[in-house]
């Protein structure tokens, strides 16, 4: 794919900030386009990043910008998404806090002739316009391959998987699972714990692992972590063993303190999900689509089902960050 293409998929944009909004779903002739920003949190790096590439394409194409943080809370979530279809937006960016739980949100902004767009996350089961992502199944089968490469022959294995409420997680899940489940029933690997995280919160995943530990009396030699924040809460169990550095972990995200326990052999790898780009392919849409442009008419890599419809999906490549290439991503990110 193109990457560059994905920059031009549009040319102004509005995505909400402090200001009074026109005439309610889609912009008029003369009108600001304005864009209702939908986040579940601001606890993982990965989301500020997001916020922080919304603003800055927003500031760019000279929109408006309204941004909402939920907190990881669905309630909040709703009623935030209700308050900005208030405010007469023309397009809303919707990253769910529980996939399940916002299709009547979809259906309330297209009550009100708003596209949505979802963001990283996708919304199960209701009539979404348009999705921005990295492949989700891609990035787990990456994980999943990453460990079996890694791992001795008999390995024992904890598999984790972040919020059952997060679509997303369902996903890195899924293709992981592609690569260990034929190594586990070959007996190539053991699973021996396979949890879900709850809120993907890196104390829930260190007590995953820290009860794992104490039923294999700490015969542990890799560990499927779904993401960065996960893999420190399992580095954190382990370091409480003197493990650190002796099991396999894999992450994604790409977050700066993983990349640094990468670099000091305490973290195995991460994937390389490019969030900025993700954030302004979903700011561009938005603006197209609030100016009355067709989802069929933008650029597409696949089709996602969410169980009502195949989505129009962009998706970014993932890219495997390992010892060998994380200072080079350092330098790159500005990390």
């Amino acid at each position: 794919m193109n990457l560059k293409r994905m920059f031009a998929l549009g040319f102004a944009l509005v995505v909400l900030t402090g200001g009074m909004v026109m005439a309610r779903g889609g912009a008029q002739s003369g009108q600001k386009t304005v864009i209702g920003v939908s986040l579940p949190t601001q606890r993982e790096e990965i989301w500020v990043k997001g916020r922080e590439a919304m603003e800055a394409e927003a500031a760019k194409l000279g929109v408006e910008i309204r941004i909402m943080l939920a907190d990881a809370d669905i309630n909040v979530q709703a009623s935030q998404v209700e308050n900005l279809l208030s405010q007469g937006i023309s397009a809303l960016i919707l990253a769910p806090v529980d996939s399940d739980a916002v299709s009547t949100l979809v259906e309330k902004a297209h009550a009100e002739n708003v596209p949505v767009i979802c963001f990283a996350r996708l919304a199960n089961n209701a009539d979404v316009d348009y999705y921005v992502t990295c492949d989700p199944i891609q990035v787990g089968e990456y994980q999943g391959q990453y460990l079996l490469d890694n791992i001795p022959n008999g390995a024992n294995v904890i598999v984790m998987s972040g919020a059952p409420t997060d679509n997303l997680a369902l996903s890195f899940k899924r293709g992981a699972m592609n690569k260990l489940t034929p190594a586990a029933q070959s007996g190539r690997i053991k699973i021996v714990t396979e949890l879900a995280v709850e809120n993907w919160l890196p104390d829930n995943a260190m007590k995953i692992v820290e009860n794992s530990l104490t039923q294999n009396r700490n015969n542990i030699q890799g560990i499927l972590a779904p993401n960065d924040g996960t893999a420190g809460g399992a580095i954190q169990a382990l370091a409480a063993q003197g493990l650190v550095g002796q099991v396999v972990i894999t992450g994604q995200d790409t977050e700066s303190a993983a990349l640094e326990r990468i670099l000091a052999g305490q973290q195995s790898m991460t994937i390389y999900k490019d969030i900025a780009l993700q954030a302004v392919a979903s700011v561009q849409a938005a603006k197209k689509l609030a100016e009355g442009a067709q989802a069929s008419t933008l650029e597409e890599t696949l089709k996602t089902n969410n169980g009502r419809k195949d989505v129009p999906t962009l998706s970014v490549p993932p890219t495997v960050i390992t010892r060998e290439n994380a200072a080079e991503y350092q330098r790159r990110l500005g990390l």
